[in-house]
């Protein structure tokens, strides 16, 4: 994990601004993205927010099918069975 050095307030709504050089080298897009949070100890994690088929775990190829994100791999095994 590389350190960036950058220290942001959470106002009192409980948010917090990540800042533009961040997200410009994790390709987050403003409006678009989602990020994720993980708690590992006294650490918050925030990634970037990858869909994965729910039947193979990939995150390639990914479409929506009923509200389920599905690689297009299992999608097309699940149309010949």
């Amino acid at each position: 994990m590389r350190a960036v050095g950058c220290v942001r307030q959470i106002d009192k709504l409980g948010r917090l601004v990540l800042p533009a050089d961040i997200r410009k080298s994790l390709n987050i897009t403003d409006g678009e993205d989602y990020v994720e949070f993980f708690v590992d100890g006294e650490s918050v994690i925030i990634k970037k927010y990858r869909p994965s088929c729910i039947f193979c775990g990939s995150a390639d190829d990914i479409i929506n099918y009923k509200g389920q994100t599905i690689c297009t791999s299992c999608f097309d095994e699940l149309k010949s069975n």
